[in-house]
């Protein structure tokens, strides 16, 4: 098991800064978390009591504690400030303005807090960047959920036979609001680097999900043609579907390429029939835009050759023809194959505080060969007293003085 709290930055790319994230759910904490992987000493400030995601599902079932927040929050620290009360304000203010070339670096998805508006920290630090995360361009709420069904992409999804929406459970639209967040920092910090501004930068993830879905080109298309039927397990625009094996196991196949139509249809033994039907039919199936038109038929002829065999046989074949497929599975094979230490190296196990072993990640980002090192989570406060003392200089007996006070969390 690794267990490493809080690893130190050492020679990872952004050693040397300190970004406050004062943010809870999904967008924002995967922001604070990637920038934590790669080095930076990212210092979260919640609400006494934890923020609103603090007990959010999934929980343990053993202590009740929050897989979600711990696996969303490692590699941080946790200063548990009392923000309703002047004191508690100006700490975080002050934290997020310390000086330092690597300081005064913001994400937040704060609502209704004017005292924490880029213009309140501007006044102290002018230097700031500050990336705030919100729902709507207006500054209404919004969730994955809600921007789906916005965009139309829940319209999209489901049985080809059935026009009921049907929702996504990845948060998608947050994790890229989250990357996106990411690259505004690190860009705003390029900029600050060279000019020695600021930067007062907002993220909707409204926006994020629109500009996603113009820039794959569907609303163009929609414009065109009217809005699209619904495909179910089809590949949009090309040849990909899913099959049954005779053992009740399913495959998805895919043949973006020419090279992978060839390698496919050689897999199944059905290259002659495949290529009398393409004669037939006039279309020539090099081109995967005919592959699309014929997926259908195409996929009736392929079908039997999957029922014909074992998932393991159709694999093996598939395999070893170069063709591009995967198995339908569940979370508990991933899990398995994590027990059995036959999983990805990017998965690794910690021991989390408060919970015990868990599945954790490294940072998807190798440096060459090699994944970084994996952290956990600080427990609701933990990291108070060192965060103040060391970024702020407070002595212990204003630490004492202020826990009395109940500016700050028990820690």
């Amino acid at each position: 098991m690794t267990n490493q709290k809080s690893p130190e930055g050492g020679d990872r790319p952004l050693a040397g800064l300190r970004i406050v994230e004062f943010a809870s759910y999904v967008a924002g904490p995967s922001a604070g978390m990637t920038l934590a992987q790669l080095g930076a000493d990212v210092i979260r400030i919640d609400p006494l009591g934890g923020a609103p995601d603090y007990r959010r599902h999934p929980v343990s079932r053993d202590t009740g504690e929050s897989l979600y927040w711990t696996s969303l929050n490692r590699g941080k620290r946790s200063v548990e400030v009392d923000v309703r009360s002047e004191r508690g304000r100006e700490l975080a203010l002050a934290l997020a303005t310390a000086p330092g070339a690597g300081g005064g670096l913001v994400v937040d998805n704060a609502v209704g807090r004017p005292w924490f508006s880029y213009e309140a920290l501007a006044a102290r630090r002018p230097d700031v960047i500050k990336v705030h995360i919100g729902g709507l361009p207006g500054g209404g709420p919004a969730v994955d959920y809600t921007v789906n069904t916005e965009v139309g992409v829940t319209d999209l999804t489901g049985a080809a036979d059935n026009r009921t929406p049907v929702n996504h459970v990845l948060p998608a639209w947050d994790l890229l609001a989250g990357s996106t967040a990411t690259t505004a920092l690190l860009a705003a910090l390029r900029r600050r680097d060279r000019t020695g501004s600021g930067s007062d930068l907002r993220i909707a993830l409204a926006d994020v999900a629109l500009a996603g879905v113009a820039n794959l080109g569907w609303f163009s298309e929609v414009r065109e043609r009217g809005d699209r039927p619904r495909h179910g397990n089809f590949v949009y625009g090309t040849f990909g579907t899913d099959f049954a094996t005779a053992d009740d196991g399913r495959v998805m196949v895919v043949a973006l390429t020419t090279r992978q139509w060839h390698a496919l249809c050689a897999a199944t033994g059905t290259a002659k029939v495949v290529a009398a039907l393409a004669e037939s039919l006039g279309a020539d199936f090099t081109d995967e835009a005919a592959r699309y038109e014929h997926r259908e038929t195409i996929a009736a002829v392929m079908r039997p050759w999957f029922t014909a065999r074992t998932l393991e046989a159709a694999g093996t074949a598939l395999t070893e023809a170069g063709v591009l497929w995967s198995r339908y599975r569940r979370m508990s094979d991933v899990v398995s194959d994590f027990e059995a230490g036959a999983a990805s190296p990017v998965l690794t196990g910690v021991d989390q505080p408060g919970i015990g072993p868990v599945i954790s990640a490294r940072s998807p980002i190798r440096d060459g060969d090699e994944y970084g090192t994996a952290a956990t989570a600080s427990a609701l406060g933990a990291d108070t007293g060192a965060v103040l003392s060391e970024v702020l200089g407070l002595s212990d007996a204003e630490l004492l003085d202020l826990r009395k006070a109940g500016v700050l969390g028990s820690g």
